[in-house]
């Protein structure tokens, strides 16, 4: 009978050992309550605020511009601090005895009326001289709990995706949400007294003397451009149009390469820092490889054809060249994505991660017309995607406050006229494109069209054509046919098609006079 008592009393202690062990991992309900986690929040700083608003008036003032309701934890601070900022803001004046008749009767805050807690807030209330800061921490704290509530929704999103959404389109998402809760709600805001008005004024004068060029936008590296342009401006979408085999790829990367090489960064007081000439840039080849293009800048660069660097067709003196320049710009701040057939939201969510994480200056897309918009758009006409493109794209440019440069083709009524200089019309859906932009641009290279009529050599014909070809060889007209915000006209300039390079166009009316 020994043996069943033994086993009696192990079952005993296993079982024991099993509550001890269930107790560990599962506490009571009373420290559930202790280890409970509350999202982040201040109490006191809410009451230290109503408090000093309900004294004087004038603390208000100092937080309403970033501070709503929403911001504060507790339900009936965010109902009292919007009750005294419509009354306020009406011209009337906020007291414990004014706002409680916006309450029901039966409002109590724990053991106190309505009446008597308000009544506490006013008597307790410190100076307004720490309105401001009180605003700050609770706005502050809300911050916070709506990262909380960004990765609560990223988790569940995770769990109960639905089959057909791909886990990317969840991380743009979350990286959308969380660049929007990063740049919106800066404390400030509202009117500007003229004087600041002027000191910001003077700032952009300031940083176009001292850039090269005297510009208030980005240099391009083409003068005259530039001079059309002012450069290229914060929040402004250009648009880069041409027909096939104008040169548009090879005038914007000529374009970024320019820019990246000549940044310059400074730091400000308050340690960010910012280009005092040039700029980061990120450039979506949507089309063409990261090494084609690598492989057009360095031609560009050594003057060596791009041609004959793909096929090997280079002196040893020429290729040491190549490695000398490719190690002077390998280190320029350009960055280049090379993925194709993504859509304006993933573009933008890239693009905000750059600015973010390396800053940006200039956005380039190598062309809007790879580029694609959502499936609902998608599945009802090109127009209507193109024109959500266009929109994502301007609205994009704002949001990041830099200049996106943004190629697009031409429809093939072009080749139909006896003159083909584009037209604003030409734009391949055109609408969207010619209303969102501020700036369009076309590339014509007469050239390109004379080389296709050349005659019979021997003829009259071909003698006339050949001296046509000489006047126009190498030219190319960059034709801005809108402007926002200055003139249109036509830029002539430079094309080396061996090295895919634009330049200036060398003018004998700038030229120095000749020795006689």
């Amino acid at each position: 009978m020994a043996q069943p008592r033994l086993f009696s009393a192990t079952i005993e202690g296993l079982s024991s050992l099993a509550m001890t062990l269930l107790e560990s991992l599962h506490p009571s309900r009373d420290d559930d309550v202790d280890q409970y986690r509350q999202p982040p929040h201040n109490v006191e700083a809410e009451q230290a605020l109503l408090g000093a608003i309900l004294v004087n008036n004038e603390a208000l003032y100092r937080v309403s511009d970033f501070l709503t309701p929403e911001h504060f934890f507790d339900p009936v601070h965010q109902k009292i601090y919007e009750i005294c900022d419509k009354i306020i803001k009406a011209g009337k004046i906020a007291t414990p005895i004014t706002i409680k008749t916006f309450f029901e009767d039966d409002v109590a805050v724990g053991d106190l009326t309505l009446p008597q807690y308000l009544a506490r807030l006013a008597a307790e209330a410190t100076t307004i001289i720490n309105a401001g800061d009180f605003g700050q921490t609770i706005y502050d704290l809300a911050l916070r709990r709506r990262l909380i509530l960004i990765g609560e929704d990223l988790v569940n999103d995770a769990y109960d995706s639905a089959v057909d959404e791909p886990p990317r389109t969840q991380i743009e998402k979350a990286e959308q949400s969380l660049y929007e809760l990063a740049e919106t709600g800066k404390y400030g805001g509202g009117f500007d007294i003229f004087a600041d008005a002027m000191t910001q004024a003077i700032d952009v004068a300031n940083r176009a003397y001292m850039r090269s060029g005297h510009l208030s936008g980005l240099s391009t590296g083409l003068r005259e451009l530039d001079h059309m342009l002012g450069g290229l401006h914060p929040s402004d979408l250009v648009i880069l149009a041409g027909r096939p085999a104008m040169g548009k790829s090879a005038l914007a990367t000529n374009v970024a390469f320019n820019i990246a090489k000549n940044y310059h960064p400074k730091v400000k007081p308050d340690g960010t820092t910012e280009a005092e000439d040039g700029g980061i840039v990120a450039f979506f080849s949507l089309e063409m490889s990261a090494d084609q293009m690598a492989t057009r800048i360095v031609s560009e660069q050594t003057g060596i054809s791009s041609d004959r660097i793909r096929k090997g067709s280079i002196t040893e003196d020429e290729f040491a060249e190549l490695v000398r320049v490719a190690q002077i710009i390998q280190n320029i701040p350009l960055f280049i994505d090379q993925t194709g057939g993504i859509s304006v939201a993933q573009l933008a969510a890239r693009a905000r991660r750059l600015k973010r994480q390396r800053g940006l200056d200039l956005l380039v897309v190598d062309y809007l017309q790879l580029l694609t918009g959502t499936s609902r758009r998608s599945s009802e006409n090109r127009v209507q995607e193109i024109t959500e493109i266009t929109t994502g794209l301007k609205a994009l440019a704002k949001e990041l406050s830099v200049p996106i440069l943004a190629l697009s083709q031409l429809s093939r009524q072009v080749e139909s006229r006896e003159d083909k200089r584009p037209q604003l019309a030409d734009l391949r859906e055109s609408g969207s494109i010619e209303q969102d932009a501020d700036v369009v641009m076309f590339v014509f290279r007469e050239e390109y069209y004379a080389e296709k009529r050349k005659p019979k050599e021997g003829t009259e014909e071909f003698l006339q054509w050949q001296a046509e070809m000489e006047d126009i060889s190498g030219m190319a007209e960059l034709i801005i046919g809108k402007q926002r915000h200055g003139p249109t006209g036509v830029v002539q300039l430079q094309f080396d098609k061996s090295v895919t390079r634009f330049s200036d166009l060398a003018r004998d009316d700038h030229l120095p006079d000749a020795y006689a």
